[in-house]
Order: C-alpha cells, then sequence, then structure tokens
C-alpha cells in the first residue's frame, strides 16, 4: 500500500499535533486553512481545497474577509466550511474586541511606566530595553513591542521596521519606553533617535505622545525636554 494521503486520519493527526507542539509557528497559510477545514469537513481530503482558498483571496486574510457567497463560488467550499470562517471572524473580532476594553486608557506618562515595568517583568532581570506602547484613537493599548535590548548608546531602531509595527497593530499613536538599569538618564544619540522616530510617525499621521526614559526611581518625558513637536498628550 502506498504512504497515507492528505485526507488520512494520520496526516489530519499530525497537522494537529504540529499546532499542538508550536502553534502556528513554521505552518504554510494553506496548512493552516486545511487545519481549520478538518474541523469542518470530517474525513475528505481538504488540503486541495485550502490551497484554491489560499490562492482565490490571497491569503488568510482575504478568505476571512471574504463574504459568504465568494466562498461559496471556490470549488467544494460547503456551507459548514462557510460557517466555520464566519465564527472564526466573529469570534476573533470579539476576543479583540474584549480584550481592548479590559484594558484602560493611558493618561499620563506615569500610566504608561507602569504598563511597560509590569510588562518587562517577563524578560527576567533588568536590563536596557526600548518598547513601544501602540494605542488607538482613545489611547487604550493595543500591543506592545520590544525594540531593542541591550547598550542603548548602539541602539539601531530601523523607523521604518517600527512604522510597520504600527500598521499591523492598526495604531493611532504611539510612546515608546526606554528601561533603564539605574538612574533615567539619556543615552547618547536617544535626542536624534526619539526625534528620528517622531519624524516616521509623523509621515504617515500617527502621533507620538512621548518618549521615556525610565530608571529604577525616576523616570524622564522626551516631551517635558522639548524633544518633541507641540502637540497632545496622553
Amino acid at each position: 500500500m502506498g504512504a497515507a494521503g492528505s485526507g488520512s486520519p494520520g496526516h489530519r493527526r499530525r497537522l494537529r499535533e504540529r499546532f499542538l507542539r508550536s502553534s502556528l509557528e513554521g505552518f504554510h497559510d494553506y496548512e493552516v486553512v486545511e487545519l481549520l477545514l478538518t474541523f469542518a469537513i470530517p474525513r475528505r481530503d481538504v488540503k486541495p481545497l485550502a490551497k484554491a482558498l489560499v490562492a482565490r483571496f490571497k491569503g488568510l486574510s482575504g478568505i476571512f474577509e471574504a463574504s459568504a457567497e465568494e466562498l461559496r463560488e471556490v470549488a467544494g467550499c460547503g456551507e459548514r466550511s462557510v460557517e466555520l470562517f464566519a465564527l472564526l471572524k466573529e469570534v476573533a473580532s470579539a476576543y479583540v474586541n474584549e480584550k481592548g476594553a479590559a484594558r484602560p486608557p493611558v493618561k499620563s506618562a506615569a500610566d504608561a511606566v507602569c504598563f511597560v515595568n509590569d510588562h518587562s517583568k517577563e524578560y527576567g532581570e533588568a536590563a536596557e530595553r526600548l518598547f513601544a506602547l501602540f494605542l488607538n484613537s482613545k489611547n487604550e493599548i493595543l500591543g506592545i513591542e520590544l525594540l531593542h535590548e541591550g547598550d542603548m548608546n548602539v541602539a539601531l531602531v530601523p523607523p521604518r521596521a517600527v512604522m510597520e509595527k504600527a500598521f499591523g497593530h492598526n495604531a493611532r499613536s504611539i510612546i515608546f519606553v526606554h528601561t533603564a538599569d539605574g538612574h533615567a538618564a539619556p543615552s547618547k544619540g536617544e535626542k536624534a533617535l526619539a526625534e528620528g522616530l517622531e519624524a516616521a510617525a509623523r509621515s504617515i499621521d500617527i502621533l507620538v505622545h512621548d518618549h521615556i526614559i525610565v530608571g529604577k526611581k525616576n523616570f524622564l518625558s522626551a516631551r517635558d525636554l522639548g524633544w518633541l513637536r507641540p502637540g497632545p498628550c496622553p
């Protein structure tokens, strides 16, 4: 007998074991869709349908944004599959909204410092790090990203890469937070770094509220220091 095909129970089991072992790391888009479809189509080989959906809608976001009518136009995509994609989209939206609603808006530099200090505990012992807090139009936190770890005197933080992260979070504003291992003091070139990041953000209509340097007992605000252009603060 030949090797078990992509529709076999063994193949489906291996897909699920991969997911349980390492989440979606290393999965192609079509494999993610294939795994999802196994919950809607119990016994059929769903790899061809998964590949057809990815090809038609250009990836996962296109599939979830497609209408039920558009999904039905793909051969083999029946009602259960259409209902599965609709359900997953609504559940994901509800999760994101609920998670965002649980976070109070950032109203001051101190709020941002408290949030980053709590988050940075996940990284272990104290060290110099530069974080970006991405906020929505209500100054609620959409996400936090570690931009640099180590000596801030040699920090290379490409503004374009940071703006791509802002787009990924659908952010309307950003707060940068530099956690220092000791007294709060600007590193060499930090003023230029703050100004460069703000200029990149302004070019795409994203507001930089502040660039905060946090020490063990105090913090400094780039906005208070006059590094950033006048504008609204959180």
